[in-house]
């Protein structure tokens, strides 16, 4: 079964810090939730890679290094680090191959070509687009809020369309891929997933992405950066 695309954000930090920290331990609920917490701040992927990267490679340059990591939580400050970092990098033009202006304009041109909306959904589609066309360009502090709070209002709009047949359906897809981590994850965590999963697929059925420059990659193309490494 494929992995869900929303699930494979916390599968590969899973993947990654196990590999690094060089054991077959898995992750306890807090590492799970801490993951969540990410997530929901909207930090790519490569950007928290980057932070347990330049964690465990400073514990291994340490006293302590004898001493194994046991918990996600000992990276929690360089992902922060490598967080503000990238936005720093972002807001002032710095961070290369993102091209915000150029992401933005893709991201209302989807909106433009969106295929097969229903009434509720074509209307909200047209305000959103002329409602971001009018604030963007901004910082990406300013950006993100308004495109989380338009991508909810199409969301629902798109459900509203479909009417219950349309829930059931996405709901019965979400929890099929969902199931390998039900026994894995804490129900916080799963429900965040299902949430977001929905929303993909309920956006993907009329070839549009998500509303986020969180996912950036998808409406540029994936960029090869690295993971490991302090950025500038």
């Amino acid at each position: 079964m494929p992995v869900d695309p929303e699930a494979a954000y916390y599968q590969a930090i899973e993947e990654f810090f196990v590999s690094r920290r060089g054991d077959p331990l898995t992750l306890s609920n807090a590492d799970w939730l801490l993951i969540r917490k990410w997530r929901k701040q909207e930090i790519p992927l490569r950007i928290v890679l980057r932070g347990i990267a330049d964690a465990l490679d400073g514990h291994a340059h340490s006293w302590g290094r004898r001493r194994a990591v046991g918990s996600l939580a000992y990276c929690a400050n360089e992902v922060d680090a490598a967080r503000d970092r990238w936005r720093h990098a972002v807001d002032a033009g710095r961070e290369p191959g993102l091209d915000v202006p150029r992401a933005l304009a893709r991201l209302l041109a989807s909106l433009r070509g969106a295929t097969g909306l229903g009434p509720a959904a074509a209307a909200v589609a047209a305000r959103i687009e002329a409602d971001l066309g009018r604030a963007m360009p901004g910082t990406l502090s300013e950006i993100e809020p308004r495109l989380a709070a338009a991508e909810g209002e199409l969301v629902e709009a798109i459900e509203r369309d479909g009417g219950h047949p349309l829930a059931a359906e996405v709901a019965r897809e979400v929890d099929a891929l969902l199931a390998p981590y039900r026994a894995r994850m804490p129900e916080r965590v799963l429900r965040q997933l299902r949430t977001d999963s929905r929303s993909r697929r309920l956006l993907d059925r009329h070839s549009l992405p998500r509303l986020s420059l969180f996912h950036l990659g998808e409406l540029l193309g994936s960029e090869a950066l690295p993971t490991e490494g302090r950025e500038g």
